[in-house]
């Protein structure tokens, strides 16, 4: 039976005798008993690619838990941009969810006569450019594709999303005050 390298033997000594303090002294630190094991074997996985230059001089206890304490700061630091963007993006969330909750409920339908609409979307039609507002009629209310509104009008299909993209826009900004309106009319085929 071949007997192992010097640095492999080094190697196994070293795991068996500090793999179970290394990873209680990250768990102290990350919590998780799965993230702790994750970066101690990440750590003994460093230094079994490097084990050719292993020697007892070079391997301290003190080096050990400087690489692991490194490796939990990156993995804290990681978690903390991971939670803030969640938090960030719940907040965005919870805010539409409030301007919609708040929308509906001041939009009253029976304020408005079918005519009071019509005149409201005519008018908010109108504030657009003739261009644009032709192509988001033939899309939006006439219900054609964009590659059907292209060939038609002899534009790129780009020339046509952009336009609509400036509708929607405008039209945004013009029916700002009545969501469930702006939602019902720009509700449709693309």
């Amino acid at each position: 039976m071949p007997t192992q390298p010097k640095e492999d033997r080094l190697f196994e000594t070293i795991y068996l005798s500090y793999f179970t303090k290394m990873k209680r002294f990250a768990q102290e630190f990350v919590i998780s008993e799965q993230d702790a094991e994750n970066i101690v074997q990440d750590m003994f996985t460093e230094l079994w690619e490097k084990r050719e230059m292993l020697t007892d001089q070079t391997i301290r206890i003190a080096y050990l838990f400087t690489i692991i304490k490194n490796k939990c700061l990156n993995h804290l630091r990681h978690q903390m941009i991971a939670l803030e963007t969640t938090n960030k993006m719940q907040e965005e969330y919870s805010l539409a969810l409030r301007i919609n909750l708040d929308s509906l409920e001041a939009f009253d339908q029976h304020i408005f006569s079918d005519q009071d609409i019509e005149d409201l979307i005519d008018r908010a039609l109108n504030s657009l450019p003739p261009k644009c507002k032709e192509i988001f009629i033939m899309n939006k209310l006439e219900g054609k594709k964009q590659e059907q509104i292209a060939a038609e009008l002899n534009i790129s299909t780009n020339t046509v999303r952009n336009q609509i993209s400036i509708a929607y826009k405008k039209l945004r900004h013009e029916l700002k005050d009545y969501l469930p309106l702006c939602i019902f009319l720009f509700l449709g085929p693309t």
